[in-house]
C-alpha cells in the first residue's frame, strides 16, 4: 500500500484546470476511493505568469517538461495539452519510463493508439483515454469490459457537439450554414477556427478510436471516408422534413465477415429514430452487438467538467491498480488486422438534389443514366419552376445502390447540357 500517488499534469487549460481543481477540492473523497491521497506533484504550463482559475503552489508549476518527466514521485502522467506534437512524445516517454498515462487526446490516440498500447504493455503499465471520445460519456470502458463478450456489428455516433448544434439550428430555425456557425461561435459551442469540426476531422478521430476498440481492429483516420457539413443548404433540410428525415453528421462503423466499413458524413435518418432526436451540443452513440442487442449512450460530449469527470475516472482507476499493486488489471484491447472496405463498395439509398432546365424530357435523360448504372428511382419531387431563369429543382430518392455506380452516374449527369447544377448528394441510413 502506498502512502500517496503522485500526479503529473501536462496542460492547465479549460479541461486541465477542471482536473486540477477537482483533485484539490475532492481530495478526501478521491483518497477514499483509491486508498491513499492523489497528490498533484507537477503541472506543465507554457506561461508561469498567466492568471488561472485554480490556485496552485509555486513549486508545482513548471514550464520545463524535463522537470515533470524526471520527478521520481510521479506515478501517473495526465496529458491534456492537445495536438499531436509534442504530446505524442511526452506520452511515449512516460510509458517507457514505466509511468501510467491518462489522456484526452483524440488525435494522438486515433493516429498512434496501437503503438502506445503496445508500449504500455511492454512496459508493464497502462494508458487510459476515456475522455478522448464523448467527453464525460462512458464509452470505451464498457466496450473494453462489460460488452467484451459481444461481437459488435454496428456503431452509429453523433460525436461532435459543434456540428450537431449547427445542424439542429439549420433544421429547426431554417438558418443557413454560415449563420448557424456564427451563432455556435458566439455561444462558445464552436472555436473561432472550427475547421476540424465542420469538415468531419474531429468525428473521424473519435470514430477511429471507437471502431478500434469496438471491433478489436487497427483503424486509422486515413482508413475513414470523411465528408463535412458545409455543403448542406436550407433546401436539403426542407426536403428532408418533407420526406420524413432529419440530417445528422454520423460517424458510422460496421463489421461483417471480418471486414470493416468506416465513414463520417451527413446522412438522412428517419425522423422517428432515436438519433434523429439528439439535438444541440449533445452526443449519442448507438452500438449493436450479438448478445445485448442495441445500446445508446447519451450526454454532453464536451466541456470542462464532463471531460474532467472522464479523466478523473481514469486517474482513480489507475490509482486503485497502483495502490493494490494489481499490474495487468487494466484492460488493454488487442488490435487485429482486418480489411477496410472502400467507400466505393458501400450500398445505400441516396438523396439527390439537382437544378435542371425546365423543359420536357429532362427527367427521362437523368433516369436513363441512373438506370444504366443499375440505380433505381424510388421517388421524385419537383417544385414550381423559376420562370425568370427557366430552371427547376428536382429531388430524387433512390433505392439501395452501390456508391461506385452512383458516382459514375453523377459524373455523366453533370455533363448533360440540361443539368445546371448537382446541388447535393446525401446518403440515407435506416
Amino acid at each position: 500500500m502506498k502512502k500517496s500517488i503522485g500526479i503529473g499534469l501536462m496542460g492547465l487549460g479549460v479541461v486541465g484546470s477542471g482536473v486540477a481543481g477537482a483533485l484539490l477540492e475532492k481530495r478526501d473523497s478521491l483518497a477514499a476511493e483509491v486508498g491513499c491521497p492523489l497528490i498533484l506533484r507537477k503541472v506543465l504550463v507554457r506561461d508561469m505568469s498567466k492568471s488561472r482559475p485554480v490556485a496552485l503552489e509555486d513549486n508545482v508549476l513548471t514550464t520545463d517538461p524535463k522537470v515533470l518527466m524526471s520527478d521520481p514521485e510521479i506515478d501517473i502522467v495526465v496529458e491534456l495539452m492537445g495536438g499531436e506534437h509534442p504530446a505524442l512524445e511526452y506520452i511515449s516517454q512516460s510509458l517507457q519510463a514505466h509511468r501510467y498515462v491518462v489522456t484526452a487526446n483524440k488525435e494522438v490516440m486515433a493516429k498512434h493508439g496501437e503503438e502506445l498500447l503496445t508500449t504500455a504493455r511492454d512496459s508493464g503499465v497502462a494508458i487510459m483515454f476515456e475522455a478522448s471520445v464523448g467527453g464525460g460519456i462512458p464509452l470505451l470502458m464498457p466496450l473494453q469490459q462489460g460488452l467484451l463478450a459481444n461481437d459488435i456489428s454496428t456503431i452509429y455516433a453523433i460525436i461532435n457537439g459543434t456540428t450537431n448544434y449547427i445542424l439542429t439550428s439549420m433544421s429547426a430555425e431554417g438558418t443557413g450554414f454560415g449563420e448557424a456557425l456564427r451563432k455556435a461561435q458566439e455561444l462558445g459551442y464552436a472555436e473561432a477556427n472550427a475547421k476540424n469540426d465542420v469538415d468531419g476531422t474531429d468525428a473521424t478521430y473519435k470514430l477511429a478510436i471507437l471502431a478500434s476498440i469496438g471491433f478489436h481492429a487497427s483503424v486509422r483516420p486515413q482508413d475513414i471516408y470523411t465528408q463535412g457539413i458545409d455543403s448542406l443548404g436550407e433546401p436539403d433540410f426542407r426536403y428532408a422534413k418533407e420526406l420524413g428525415y432529419e440530417i445528422k453528421l454520423l460517424a458510422i462503423g460496421k463489421q461483417n465477415e471480418g471486414s470493416i466499413e468506416v465513414r463520417v458524413h451527413p446522412v438522412f435518418i428517419p425522423v422517428d429514430s432515436l438519433l434523429a432526436k439528439v439535438g444541440g451540443v449533445y452526443n449519442a452513440v448507438q452500438i449493436e452487438g450479438d448478445l445485448f442487442g442495441k445500446l445508446i449512450f447519451y450526454g454532453r460530449g464536451a466541456g470542462s467538467l464532463p471531460t474532467a469527470s472522464a479523466v478523473l475516472g481514469d486517474v482513480v482507476a489507475l490509482g486503485q491498480v497502483i495502490n493494490a499493486a494489481m499490474k495487468g488489471h487494466i484492460p488493454s484491447t488487442q488490435l487485429m488486422t482486418k480489411s477496410i472496405r472502400p467507400i466505393a463498395e458501400l450500398e445505400t439509398k441516396y438523396y439527390l438534389r439537382l437544378s435542371i432546365a425546365d423543359r420536357p424530357g429532362v427527367l427521362a435523360q437523368i433516369a436513363k443514366i441512373l438506370g444504366d448504372h443499375d440505380i433505381s428511382i424510388a421517388s421524385v419531387i419537383q417544385k414550381e419552376a423559376d420562370n425568370l431563369t427557366q430552371t427547376a429543382e428536382i429531388v430524387i430518392m433512390t433505392h439501395p445502390a452501390r456508391e461506385m455506380y452512383m458516382q459514375q452516374a453523377l459524373s455523366e449527369i453533370g455533363n448533360l447540357p440540361v443539368v445546371r447544377e448537382i446541388c447535393n448528394l446525401i446518403r440515407v441510413e435506416g
